[in-house]
């Protein structure tokens, strides 16, 4: 006979099962910041028998999940994707292998294009299905459909690459949330679960843990007032790989101007603009850890941040890479914002102003010393603007593909708030623990 235990956990559970269907979902995921490389991630598991706990990096820029499946992974429920299926979409071919069956190596597979945007490369891989497991909100994926890359058949390569460079110690691969069909909130969104094809990041500025919600704004972060523009789509695609006609899956909003200190920077405003070969406008990106400007915007915000700093008493040092704007901390007053600084504002559509303040615009580089933390894109890069990972720290940002568009909060700093999670939010799951496995 059954145990009460075992029946009070099935109860719980069909009850949760049922509520997919009368209500709206958000799936939650920490996530923390890498103190080396500023890049975010978050922990989720892969595979069964035996289960893989895998820190991915958050692209919101990238096509797909994908992680390393070296020769010490494996998992029982790992089925290859066929050349055949509808699901094989890409353009990456199909694969053999010759070794014994693993994730990794099967033959007549879909191929995988494994993307890591701070390598100059692209990287062979296979497109499968298995098990997706989101531990903070106990649920399983049965038939989640990502990419696998052997990290090990690059380590020789002349030119020292493989797929996992530049990514923190402790990653094995990269959550991608772009506007793809195989990105995480897109598969979620279709059934079983059908989760809205939303999701919310608040990123954390610290070594304490920010959130990630599919399927839109969790109820801890929706006492925040969104402001709401529309993504703009780049009918040009943005990506190193691509088939002509394809437009850009990278999330694009429309900066009208940009101001200092309130006032309006002087530069040619049409590289605001996305031109007849999908060149300028400005994207967000997490994989950019501070926001990277056209060297042609970058020069009259450096000079008129300047200025309107040497008006507050705020003393010029020299430059720390990779910064060339940088300032004695002991002359920089201190606000809840963050450093006493000028404020640094996207004009959006309407008049909407997205304002940045100390906290988000200055990057403390030792105990001596503060930059402006924008860097140059020199004068003829494919975007014009690139909002970095630094300028999007505590604030909350929605990004709802339902509607096609991005909501985004004010400064959290301004109502003395953050988004680091409190320690009973953010308590572990144990091994053990039952999860909802919708089939």
């Amino acid at each position: 006979m059954a145990s009460f235990s075992t029946l009070f956990s099935t109860l719980i559970l069909t009850i949760a099962l049922l509520s997919f269907s009368c209500s709206s979902q958000q799936f939650f995921s920490p996530v923390e910041k890498d103190p080396i490389t500023n890049l975010f991630s978050t922990l989720l598991w892969v595979g069964t028998e035996p289960t893989h706990e895998f820190n991915f990096v958050i692209d919101i820029g990238g096509p797909i999940l994908w992680y390393d499946c070296n020769k010490a992974y494996n998992s029982s429920t790992y089925n290859p994707i066929s050349c055949e299926s509808k699901h094989c979409t890409n353009d990456a071919g199909c694969t053999s292998c010759n070794g014994p069956f693993k994730p990794g190596c099967s033959n007549n597979t879909c191929g995988a294009n494994i993307i890591n945007p701070l390598v100059d490369a692209i990287f062979s891989g296979d497109t499968g299905s298995d098990a997706l497991f989101i531990p903070k909100s106990k649920i399983k994926v049965s038939d989640f459909i990502s990419g696998c890359t052997d990290s090990n058949a690059f380590a020789d390569s002349a030119d020292s690459d493989f797929p996992l460079k530049n990514l923190p110690k402790t990653s094995k691969g990269i959550l991608g949330l772009a506007r793809t069909p195989l990105s995480l909130p897109k598969q979620l969104s279709l059934a079983p679960f059908k989760l809205l094809n939303k999701f919310a990041l608040c990123l954390p500025s610290s070594n304490n843990l920010g959130s990630l919600f599919i399927g839109g704004v969790g109820s801890s972060l929706s006492k925040f007032q969104l402001t709401k523009v529309p993504l703009v789509i780049n009918p040009f695609s943005t990506a190193p790989i691509f088939t002509e006609g394809d437009a850009s899956y990278e999330y694009f909003i429309d900066v009208k101007s940009i101001k200092v200190g309130g006032e309006v920077l002087n530069f040619k405003s049409s590289l605001l603009s996305i031109d007849n070969k999908g060149n300028g406008g400005t994207k967000l990106s997490t994989m950019n850890p501070f926001t990277v400007l056209h060297s042609s915007i970058l020069k009259p915000l450096v000079r008129d941040f300047t200025k309107k700093a040497s008006d507050k008493k705020i003393k010029k040092v020299s430059s720390v890479a990779p910064f060339d704007t940088c300032f004695d901390l002991s002359t920089i007053g201190k606000t809840n914002t963050g450093l006493d600084v000028p404020t640094i504002s996207l004009v959006l559509e309407g008049g909407v102003e997205w304002i940045i303040f100390g906290g988000n615009s200055m990057v403390l580089v030792n105990k001596n010393v503060a930059c402006l933390g924008f860097v140059d894109g020199g004068k003829e890069p494919r975007t014009a603007v690139v909002i970095g990972g630094h300028q999007l720290e505590d604030i909350v940002l929605e990004f709802d593909l339902v509607s096609s568009k991005l909501g985004f909060s004010s400064s959290l700093l301004l109502q003395n708030a953050s988004c680091s999670n409190s320690n009973s939010v953010n308590k572990m799951v144990k091994s053990g623990e039952s999860f909802i496995s919708v089939e």
